[in-house]
């Protein structure tokens, strides 16, 4: 049999995802009854879609898994099974093998005379995928063409391009048949291999993640993880040990959590790393924080305000005392703000002091001090200290405790500014937060200048950027049903972006100033949402409409938005047209 009749026309699928336009339709099908190619292969090539999103439309309509190939995901060593000079006929490439389950990335899936071949070939139980036949055959390519010997590519790279600037010192010890292999090049030139390409695609993170067939490397990118590599198995605990050599950790500890730290010249600058490890029943998890001063954005101008947002950041920042708050959850980019507005105050007349747990980037004309529990240094100690040393502003890096915020209040109201961090989902929940560290209302209201509430999303890939229509849903759960049939932006994904349609990401902004009116509400502990309305009647916009305001500019996509912020942030009194206006 050969490949089966789709459940619905793919067109149709593309249209009703909002992928493709009726009138890039049209056009497509003029140009598939010219050529008489597939009208998936026309609208690729016009540029309407991606590769990604014509695959997955395909394995939609036709029932079965679809997936855009790429290193990470296939395990080269699986094709001798069936020979490239097989593969390249059934257009069928092994991915890899789970137990007695072969998954194959097929041009037919559904072909059961392939299927069946390919089970009498390998003598495994088949489970076939959908993926493009020029990506198949690509990779078949690529991999019958070089052998893929994983320990010769290894090798073949150069050791130097990472260099540890710190020089790390084993301590002496009965020699084991790990540390021969730690000594080995194939594992140190897999770790530089990881290291590099992490921070040449700007990642923040690299996972080194134990599973029963081997080890799986994944690296964070724009807030989401992608697969980095599949080292073969029998590796993992040396490519462990390897990172926490790097990381002048305790090797013979494995059972419990460990941190470590190091600087390293990659790519021609010094970059910093944090290391943690902490065991998994499978072994070893470790995970490294990749520090790029190349990724830090310190103007406000780049961070993504929009101006009369930034305007109103600016003027509480202006004030010559007081407390700034800057709110969001982990990995929303609060310390990335709380640089730029030392960067925006920072000058050879001020004493800028921070303390921050850990120092992530060393800025010039500031004084930076690293919290440390375990000999006492907290954030409390620290800010009682810093008092002392005749500071102009203070940046605490996040208040945890009843004690620190008491000290940064004290601090605000005896004349020097504070800045600092901490969690709550948007800028009048600020103010219930420090409630509920029990600070008396009066000390709030005479102390807050203002509070920033943010979030993280991803913008368009400029690479495959193009026009949709999203779907009315989308338009309703963004309060924009009146642009019912207005286009919007969207990307369709390419090699540029790892076929997400998105590339970098950008800040969306709540401003709360704390205004004579909102520091009554505050002092006479007001709710949050009669803080909220008031701030919104005073012109403030909701995190999702300074979002919905983002995407209306096409700097990101509407689905994006609704994705990294809750219905909750727009008011019944203040709808987000505002922000379309």
């Amino acid at each position: 049999m050969s490949l089966g009749k789709p459940k619905r026309k793919v067109g149709e699928a593309l249209i009703e995802s909002g992928s493709v336009t009726k009138e890039q339709l049209e056009l497509a099908l003029t140009s598939q009854a010219d050529t008489g190619r597939r009208l998936g292969e026309v609208l690729v090539e016009q540029g309407a879609i991606g590769p990604a999103t014509l695959v997955q439309a395909l394995g939609e309509c036709m029932g079965v898994p679809a997936c855009q190939l790429r290193h990470g995901l296939i395990d080269p060593a699986l094709l001798p099974l069936i020979g490239a000079e097989e593969a390249e006929r059934l257009v069928a490439l092994p991915m890899f093998l789970v137990r007695d389950e072969l998954t194959v990335a097929m041009a037919e899936p559904q072909s059961l005379p392939t299927v069946d071949r390919l089970a009498q070939m390998t003598g495994h139980k088949i489970r076939p995928v959908l993926a493009l036949e020029a990506n198949i055959l690509e990779f078949i390519r690529k991999y019958a063409s070089g052998d893929m010997d994983v320990d010769a590519f290894l090798t073949s790279l150069s050791e130097s391009d990472v260099e540890v600037v710190e020089r790390e010192s084993v301590d002496d010890g009965p020699s084991t048949d790990l540390d021969k292999m730690v000594e080995g090049s194939p594992i140190i030139n897999l770790v530089n291999v990881a290291l590099l390409t992490a921070i040449k695609a700007g990642a923040s993170d690299i996972h080194v993640e134990p599973a029963k067939t081997g080890t799986r490397i994944r690296h964070r990118i724009d807030g989401g993880l992608r697969d980095l590599m599949k080292p073969p198995a029998g590796m993992h605990a040396a490519v462990v040990s390897r990172i926490k050599v790097i990381g002048k950790m305790d090797i013979a500890e494995k059972r419990l959590p460990q941190e470590g730290r190091v600087r390293i010249v990659a790519e021609g600058r010094e970059i910093d790393l944090r290391v943690s490890s902490i065991p998994t029943l499978l072994g070893e998890k470790v995970v490294v924080r990749i520090l790029d001063k190349q990724n830090l954005k310190v103007r406000m101008e780049d961070l993504g305000f929009r101006q009369e947002t930034l305007l109103t950041f600016q003027k509480i920042l202006s004030q010559p005392h007081g407390l700034v708050l800057v709110t969001g959850p982990t990995g929303s980019g609060k310390t990335t703000t709380l640089y730029s507005a030392l960067d925006l105050l920072r000058s050879p007349e001020r004493n800028l002091v921070t303390v921050e747990d850990p120092v992530e980037y060393q800025l010039d004309l500031i004084n930076q001090i690293q919290v440390s529990e375990p000999i006492g240094m907290t954030f409390a100690r620290a800010l009682r200290s810093i008092l002392r040393q005749d500071p102009d502003i203070i940046m605490v890096g996040e208040i945890r405790d009843e004690e620190t915020a008491r000290v940064a209040i004290q601090a605000a109201l005896t004349g020097h500014g504070v800045l600092a961090t901490l969690h709550t989902n948007d800028a009048p929940g600020a103010v219930a937060r420090l409630d509920d560290m029990n600070l008396e209302s009066y000390l709030v209201a005479s102390a807050l200048n203002g509070v920033v509430a943010q979030r993280l999303a991803r913008t368009i890939c400029p690479g495959c950027e193009t026009k949709y229509f999203p779907a009315d849903t989308v338009l309703q759960d963004a309060d924009l049903a009146h642009l019912s049939g207005k286009s919007f932006k969207k990307g369709t994904g390419c090699q540029q972006c790892h076929d997400t349609g998105f590339r970098g990401r950008i800040g969306v902004y709540e401003v709360m100033e704390a205004t004579p009116e909102i520091r009554r509400l505050i002092h006479h502990q007001a709710p949050t949402h009669d803080i909220r309305a008031t701030v919104q009647r005073q012109g403030m916009l909701s995190l999702r409409e300074e979002g919905v305001a983002l995407a209306i500019q096409g700097l990101t996509t509407l689905e994006e938005i609704l994705r990294i912020t809750h219905a909750d942030d727009i008011d019944d009194g203040a709808p987000a047209r505002r922000a379309a206006a």
